[in-house]
């Protein structure tokens, strides 16, 4: 060793001293660094680890939220196509029921529109008989009994004279439905007498039916299917004029 020109002592004196250092360090240093390092490694991971968790969680719950709020607008639109449905569905009963409503109206405005045109019509027979008696006197010059004045009157519009239908004269005639147009409206008994003579006249059994037409002025019209038997104040002076002419 001395050849080399070491000194052995000295080189044990430091090599000792290096192992005092080295088991320091490592006691004192190294380890707790090495123990930090780990730590810290440790650490890390764990961080990573719960940063990935916290991602995947963040995008399930994303995902989640997506599909219930997608859930969420579907089930709205149902609820709003369903509550459109029944709006349609109570607006139809409405419009339908009001129509309805308006179209009873309708009917009753003109079935009392028809009773009162017939009641004005009835007022209008008793006025015109007034008028045509107080005529047919002056014209005559005498005065006439009331239950004649009557008579002639109820002839005049309703054709009935001693029971039977002067129109008719007895003819026989087929058919399933008879017209009965008077020029105002004629009282139950004088529907029933007619009605009985037709009837009476008729090959079959018919549905006889009464109107009413102003213009007719007096007398009857009756129309038996196709066949026409007028015997009208209107008809009359028609025929009057044509053969004038």
């Amino acid at each position: 060793m001395e050849a080399l020109g070491l000194n052995l002592g000295y080189l044990l004196v430091q090599v000792l001293n290096f192992a005092i250092v080295f088991v320091v360090l490592r006691a004192w240093v190294y380890r707790p660094i090495l123990n930090l390092l780990e730590n810290r490694k440790e650490k890390i991971v764990q961080s990573l680890e719960d940063s990935r968790k916290a991602e995947a969680d963040r995008q399930n719950a994303e995902s989640e939220a997506a599909k219930i709020l997608d859930e969420a607008r579907s089930k709205a639109n149902e609820i709003v196509r369903e509550a459109s449905a029944r709006a349609d569905e109570v607006a139809d009963t409405i419009k339908a029921e009001a129509n309805q409503k308006a179209k009873e109206i309708h009917q009753e405005a003109l079935k009392d529109a028809e009773e009162e045109r017939k009641r004005t019509l009835t007022d209008v027979r008793g006025q015109v008989a007034a008028l045509a008696i107080a005529a047919a006197q002056k014209l005559i010059g005498e005065a006439m009994d009331q239950k004649k004045q009557q008579t002639l009157v109820d002839e005049f519009f309703s054709n009935v004279k001693q029971g039977k239908v002067v129109i008719l004269q007895d003819e026989k005639f087929e058919g399933d439905t008879a017209v009965v147009t008077s020029a105002l409206p004629l009282t139950d008994k004088e529907k029933s007498v007619i009605k009985d003579d037709i009837l009476k006249n008729a090959a079959n059994k018919m549905d006889v039916r009464f109107e009413v037409d102003p213009s007719l002025l007096g007398g009857l019209k009756i129309q038996v299917d196709d066949m026409l038997y007028d015997n009208s104040v209107a008809s009359q002076l028609s025929d009057m004029h044509d053969k004038l002419n």
